[in-house]
């Protein structure tokens, strides 16, 4: 366990960061407002990375320490929900080639004065080929370019073949195997292209913690992303975050890497990151909130399921279709993957892109295992997490669609159940990475000149 010592002048430093920052410099650089800052969203999913760094969403109260960062609350909601206030950040361009992840971020996102023409089907290889032979595809003047790129192949609950995916970057398995550079594993070469292409200021690749203790696999893309128009960006140490320690409600580590523009940064803050001596306030990565991995007063306790399932009916009386999908497939014995009880009075376990059989359970029945006789004595079933359920983990906010019904009267769903599990389950909590945005937002005019 580690142990951050937060006492009460550190709560306020904490909560100051952003002035403080801004004043460290002897030329006492002025605080000023900028300008929307553009984001290219590449291996983009449903949107969760997307919603985390635009913000304006709900989440439960519970997930945000109003002491660290009083500052993330535009207001409260219902039901112990608050919304959090919006960012800087503004999607102008999202690709992922499942079609369900399209249909899913499309259909949410309308609603945000989004375009939907923004959201590319085609795959990132395709994508910078067509722009090499002089397609118009990304756009200029990016700030931020972010990618959750392909993890299936650093995975440990996958074959973990990294760069030696035998998928192509379409996700098809190739009939002669042969590790080029259109392989899934090395998929984080083709969001290096776009980022060269496109030049912007930050850049933000996120993939599953597995990777880092993958042979040297994170010390080779750190080196690659490194290299990017000749040693143009500085990468920081990747680091894993925890998402319950950001107010997730679930046990869920992913790596990030987090690069600068060189040319872009003030001199003496490239400086002071060369020298690898830097001080905290130079750190992209956002300070814990809640006490999962750390301790300090000023943290609070972990974000619990139950407070999020409080105000949900049973699927049977739901109105909400997300509500109302649930995997039917039976209890298959202790032994197996996804055959336990969530615990509501902790963190949920990861959830997972995988068939829906593998998704846990809400309750299980007595003859099971099953610890909730409260609500079983009530009469509530035996039963899988449903897809709400799933998104509310994620920290999805609970007007986010995951099934779609389809228009067209020969087709039953744009998204079914079934792919909508894959969907949630592939995505960045978007409250993680809202703690993201808001660390790179405020130090971005400590960073950068204009």
């Amino acid at each position: 366990m580690n142990s951050v010592e937060y006492k009460n002048e550190d709560v306020i430093s904490e909560v100051e960061e952003p002035q403080l920052v801004l004043s460290y410099n002897a030329q006492n650089v002025q605080k000023k407002s900028f300008k929307t800052l553009s984001m290219i969203s590449l291996f983009s999913g449903c949107g969760g990375m997307d919603l985390g760094f635009e913000g304006g969403f709900e989440v439960h109260k519970d997930s945000i320490n109003e002491v660290l960062n009083p500052e993330f609350v535009e207001r409260e909601v219902d039901n112990g929900f608050v919304e959090l206030k919006k960012t800087k950040f503004k999607t102008v361009f999202a690709n992922d080639i499942l079609l369900s992840a399209r249909n899913t971020w499309v259909n949410y996102f309308k609603d945000r004065e989004v375009e939907p023409e923004i959201f590319r089907s085609e795959s990132i290889v395709d994508l910078v080929k067509l722009h090499k032979s002089g397609e118009n595809i990304f756009p200029e003047d990016v700030d931020i370019v972010t990618g959750g790129f392909p993890c299936q192949d650093f995975s440990i609950s996958g074959k973990r073949n990294g760069f030696n995916s035998h998928k192509n970057h379409l996700g098809e398995p190739k009939k002669e195997y042969e590790a080029t550079e259109e392989t899934r594993g090395k998929l984080y070469m083709w969001m290096k292209e776009v980022i060269e292409i496109t030049k912007p200021k930050v850049f933000v690749a996120e993939n599953v913690k597995g990777l880092v203790n993958l042979s040297n696999v994170k010390d080779i893309i750190q080196q690659d992303f490194s290299s990017i128009n000749r040693d143009g960006y500085f990468v920081f140490e990747p680091q894993v975050l925890h998402a319950g320690d950001y107010g997730v409600p679930q046990s869920r580590e992913r790596v990030f890497f987090i690069g600068l523009k060189k040319s872009a940064l003030r001199k003496d803050v490239l400086k002071k990151l060369e020298k690898r001596e830097f001080e905290k306030v130079l750190n992209p990565y956002p300070s814990p909130t809640h006490r999962v991995n750390f301790s300090g007063e000023a943290l609070k306790p972990p974000m619990t399921v139950r407070s999020l399932f409080q105000s949900l009916r049973e699927p049977e009386q739901a109105k909400d279709l997300s509500q109302q999908y649930y995997s039917r497939a039976k209890y298959m014995g202790a032994h197996c993957q996804g055959q336990t009880e969530v615990r509501l009075d902790g963190l949920a376990p990861t959830i997972r892109a995988e068939h829906h059989g593998n998704i846990e359970f809400r309750r299980l029945s007595e003859l099971n295992g099953g610890t909730y006789l409260e609500e079983l004595q009530q009469g509530l079933k035996e039963r899988r997490l449903t897809l709400r359920e799933c998104g509310l983990i994620q920290t999805f906010p609970r007007d986010f669609d995951f099934v779609l019904k389809s228009k067209n009267t020969r087709k039953k769903f744009l998204v079914s159940p079934s792919a909508a599990y894959k969907v949630v389950g592939n995505a960045v909590p978007p409250l993680l990475a809202y703690h993201l945005a808001r660390s790179l937002e405020n130090k971005w005019e400590l960073y950068f000149n204009n």
